[in-house]
């Protein structure tokens, strides 16, 4: 997508040793990965998709320390904060981002409301390990996000995944925002929200297309570093990682 900032869910990165010397998994991880039957060539949906069942983390379980509750941050830009999202609000609104051609060629859910609706009810039904937020400026809906646990997604069976490791999509609604540098200021505001709010996390991960490259661009200018190519079922990405221990320095 051309915008500055723009991922869709779902990454077998080679990565450096930096990425490959946790090899014990979370027993939540293996929980997940002998019950969770999603088909992860299905595309962007299950790879957001948060159905229980046996082994799955138990529904009181607040996997993603609730970013409702994160707060606002203050950027260049703006006063930016995630808002979870409601359907009965929001669904129109988000309904007409993935029918802009520039998202649809990523996301893949353009079309009528309910495509869009099936989309959002299935994390919002779910356990907690996707949480969809509408990202706001000065109170203004312009963007919408995926806050996931990737240890605990399909996205996990693709990389080596680290307990807590907790993934980002974002699309960037309004064309006016595209390509001036706002995705990566708010990518970077996004990434130490998740840190300043997930003690346990120790590091913020994403996937875009590896066709996208202004995406890419706008993870690297906002502290992400590339770790590997990912051959995912529907795209090979590239897996962006922003590791808690750097975020001073990058």
């Amino acid at each position: 997508m051309s915008t500055d900032a723009d991922t869709t869910p779902t990454a077998q990165p080679g990565g450096g040793t930096e990425d490959t010397l946790d090899l014990r998994l979370p027993d939540e991880l293996l929980s997940l990965l002998t019950t969770d039957t999603a088909d992860p060539a299905a595309g962007p949906t299950d790879s957001t998709t948060c159905d229980t069942g046996p082994g799955s983390p138990s529904d009181d379980t607040d996997l993603l320390d609730t970013p409702a509750a994160w707060g606002p941050a203050t950027t260049s830009v703006g006063v930016f904060q995630f808002v979870p999202v409601r359907i009965e609000r929001d669904l129109p609104l988000i309904t007409r981002w993935m029918n802009d051609p520039a998202v649809a060629a990523f996301w893949e859910l353009a079309g009528a409301e309910e495509i869009t609706a099936d989309h959002l009810r299935r994390q919002l039904r779910g356990d907690g390990r996707s949480v969809p937020c509408l990202g706001t400026l000065g109170g203004v809906p312009m963007s919408y996000w995926e806050i996931y646990r990737a240890d605990l997604d399909p996205l996990a069976r693709h990389y080596p995944a680290r307990p807590h490791d907790t993934g980002l999509h974002l699309l960037i609604g309004g064309v006016a925002d595209r390509g001036r540098g706002v995705g990566t200021t708010l990518l970077r505001a996004a990434a130490d929200l998740v840190l300043d709010n997930r003690p346990h996390c120790a590091r913020v991960v994403a996937e875009p297309d590896l066709r996208n490259t202004p995406s890419i661009s706008a993870f690297l200018s906002a502290g992400f570093r590339f770790s590997a190519e990912a051959d995912l079922p529907d795209k090979r990405a590239a897996l962006m990682v922003r590791d808690r221990a750097h975020r001073a320095v990058l």
